[in-house]
């Protein structure tokens, strides 16, 4: 399906988003000039992530929006366009890295669509749904939004794959949640929500790696100088009530903001399709029934991807020894490998276009050297009193990390700055931990180019009824940041 069959798409909205763009390209370009003219310096990350955003909201698409910006940005910051389009190339490669693995992903997504397996749980569900009444709308309705919470924190620690899980369970559970007329920002929310208060709370898996081996690394580094050491211990403790925020955001983004019923474009037999692949259409259908051989083989398949996954610490590699195994074992028919990966390669094509690209926008954001004057400004800012500089340093990280996408990258960026500076303002070890771990996550869940966001849309827009920006950028940034946001704040002010 395209995206005119998005029940928010018209042409009406169309031609107001086209008029609207020009008016506040021109108006921005105009604000520019006047900055220019009087002399004033306008920050070259702060006008690069503010472009990138605005480009965004305009509905420009993110890949375009991210390069726009980073040149605009490198221009302005003093660089050359070889300089800027050299700090741009010389970070593309660990993007490129990523998005090959979830390309790998998106191929043993449509493998597994045409196995069966996860149309049988989706079938079953309707089935309940079928003959039942509202209450059992309501109970299958929890169920789903209980499956999704348990998946997203297992994807953080116990089976480690990050966003992987998403275009694998969610598209064949789409024409089910269409029925339930479920609010797909809801998801999202819950998505996001639940992914970034595991791994921010749980010393495990993604989450050891970000709190022990980023968090407290940095913390250690720079505070030990100026008499601060944190153990492991602190850490779960300290971001104990930046978590409590995300999770009070994902309860009013279910209960609240996103509870009213919202119609999508059906099948027509309103049954659960395999819409791993709904955007080109399957050679083969997929099987009626699950036969025992083929249910074992995919789990085999599911398991040595794992295992792979976790002993040679490659997602990739996994992917792929589990693709490999569902075609040798029959599922679908050997010729047709070519089109189950190139159906994989178009559904997850553009979550891996935009982290290659993020990963030059950073190198650009990096390059301009003005990360640290930013901070160091705002650190200008607040003088003696504790309570504004939490706030604002809560503030600048939430824009620095919707700038990189990656929380785990910008700890390293912030610790050298924030660490410091909490100290002279007399904030304690724990309080420390918080605003540093909190800044550096604020961000992550709502950033245009965040893994989560875009796996969060690779999933739910499998049938081009799911707009990146407005479905899931918006409404996880909004919901899993602002209780964030506040309770980090007086995480700061009570440990």
């Amino acid at each position: 399906m395209s995206d005119s069959l998005s029940p928010d798409v018209s042409p009406g909205r169309d031609r107001f988003a086209r008029s609207r763009a020009l008016p506040v390209l021109a108006l921005l370009a105009v604000l520019y000039l006047i900055a220019l003219a009087v002399g004033y310096h306008i920050n070259a990350v702060v006008l690069t992530i503010v472009l990138m955003v605005t480009l965004c909201l305009l509905q420009i698409p993110v890949a375009i929006a991210l390069i726009a910006a980073a040149l605009l940005g490198g221009l302005h910051a003093g660089l050359s366009m070889e300089a800027t389009l050299a700090a741009f190339n010389d970070n593309l490669l660990v993007g490129a890295q990523v998005g090959l693995t979830y390309v790998m992903i998106g191929a043993l997504a449509v493998a597994l669509g045409r196995s069966g397996l996860l149309e049988l749980l989706a079938r079953k569900l309707s089935t309940a749904l079928d003959r039942d009444s509202a209450a059992t709308g309501r109970g299958i309705r929890a169920l789903l939004f209980a499956m999704l919470m348990i998946a997203s924190l297992l994807s953080q620690n116990l089976v480690p794959v990050h966003i992987a899980f998403i275009p694998i369970l969610i598209p064949p559970l789409l024409g089910l949640m269409n029925r339930l007329r479920l609010d797909r920002r809801a998801i999202a929310c819950v998505l996001a929500c639940a992914m970034s208060a595991t791994y921010l709370l749980l010393p495990t898996g993604f989450g050891a790696i970000y709190l022990n081996e980023i968090l407290l690394a940095n913390v250690n580094q720079v505070g030990e100088p100026l008499g601060l050491t944190a153990t492991a211990a602190m850490a779960p403790k300290a971001m104990a009530l930046p978590v409590l925020g995300i999770l009070l955001g994902m309860l009013v983004a279910v209960l609240v903001s996103y509870r009213r019923p919202r119609d999508y474009v059906s099948s027509p037999s309103d049954t659960p399709v395999p819409q791993a692949a709904s955007a080109v259409t399957l050679q083969s259908p997929v099987p009626a029934t699950l036969n025992v051989g083929q249910l074992v083989m995919t789990l085999i398949a599911l398991g040595v991807a794992l295992l792979c996954q976790i002993v040679f610490d490659s997602l990739l590699l996994g992917a792929l020894i589990g693709f490999m195994i569902i075609s040798v074992t029959g599922i679908f028919r050997w010729r047709e490998q070519d089109d189950v990966f190139t159906q994989g390669l178009r559904m997850m094509a553009q979550i891996a276009v935009i982290i290659t690209v993020a990963s030059g926008f950073a190198g650009v954001l990096g390059a301009t050297g003005e990360i640290e004057p930013l901070v160091s400004a705002a650190a200008d800012l607040i003088g003696d009193n504790m309570a504004l500089g939490a706030l604002i340093m809560l503030v600048v990280g939430l824009f620095i990390t919707i700038g990189f996408g990656d929380s785990f990258a910008s700890v390293p960026i912030l610790a050298p700055i924030y660490i410091p500076l909490a100290l002279a303002l007399g904030f304690s070890p724990l309080a420390t931990i918080a605003l540093l771990g909190a800044s550096a996550a604020l961000g992550d869940a709502g950033s245009p180019a965040s893994t989560i966001t875009l796996g969060a849309t690779a999933g739910l827009n499998a049938d081009g009824q799911h707009d990146h920006i407005r479905d899931s950028v918006i409404p996880t940034f909004l919901h899993a940041n602002l209780g964030m946001l506040a309770l980090a704040w007086v995480a700061a002010m009570v440990l």
